[in-house]
């Protein structure tokens, strides 16, 4: 463990110099809980401030990237107003907090990638799937709005009618077809994916610090622009969670069936 980042529940390592690797290692898939779902939204602003780091590189262990947030975290959002009000500001945090940070961020997706972790791939601003990847934004599955970023992220990545159709239907991607569509940067054989989100984060390492930072920032401008959007889509996806949509989609996926919504 990385001391300056002790007290973050995920895995840290420095593999190049320069490069801070943030490991999703968890049960069920390196899902997110309660702990790591406030630090993601958190973690932004203490790598923003690391003279050692230049470049992170986000990646999950074993079978999958992220199988999203965890179903114990939902039931309490289902709840508690008070639990819901504090995930909804940790979702708020993470994605402009990730908008705002000034380092390059590489994500390495790999077998399932869901929810908060799917945020945190998606707005990489490099992202480089395995060819037999799974991304899937399962919102409307679970019976809530799409609103952790794709509202935002998606049209201005694939296109309008593509992310409507993938947001929509919940529709399973693959590493392949997220390439193909503009979703991801590049998609590699599933053996070559490490070692080539660690090449490229190398070479950002090495790069011309302030150039590729700026530029960054002057890109991000799209997102930013799109802001109205994200908010918009975030409070319609908490507003989910109080109704009853909400409740059979996740007793559906606890009891793994198809969900009855009418």
């Amino acid at each position: 463990m990385i001391e300056r980042y002790k007290d973050f529940p995920m895995r840290f390592e420095r593999t190049d110099d320069g490069v801070l690797e943030i490991v999703f290692d968890a049960p069920n898939l390196n899902a997110v809980d309660a702990k790591v779902h406030a630090a993601l939204a958190q973690i932004w602003q203490a790598i923003d401030s690391d003279p050692d780091t230049r470049v992170v590189l986000v990646r999950g262990e074993g079978r999958a990237f992220s199988a999203g947030g965890s179903f114990d975290l939902i039931d309490e959002q289902i709840g508690s107003y008070p639990a819901l009000m504090r995930v909804y500001r940790e979702a708020r945090d993470l994605v402009t907090n990730m908008i705002n940070f000034s380092k390059p961020v590489v994500s390495a997706i790999h077998g399932p990638a869901v929810g908060a972790g799917l945020t945190v791939a998606m707005l990489a601003d490099i992202s480089i799937a395995a060819r037999s990847a799974k991304i899937v934004d399962g919102h409307t599955r679970l019976g809530v709005a799409a609103g952790d970023h794709a509202a935002m992220v998606w049209p201005l990545l694939c296109g309008m009618a593509k992310a409507k159709y993938y947001l929509l239907t919940c529709e399973q991607i693959s590493g392949e077809e997220a390439e193909r569509i503009g979703l991801v940067s590049k998609c590699v054989d599933d053996d070559k994916l490490l070692e080539t989100a660690r090449d490229v984060a190398r070479r950002l390492a090495n790069g011309a610090q302030s150039a590729i930072s700026l530029t960054k920032h002057a890109l991000n401008n799209w997102y930013r622009a799109q802001l109205p959007t994200f908010e918009a889509s975030l409070a319609l996806e908490f507003l989910g969670f109080c109704g009853p949509e909400a409740k059979e989609g996740v007793a559906s996926h606890r009891e793994r069936r198809p969900p009855k919504f009418v």
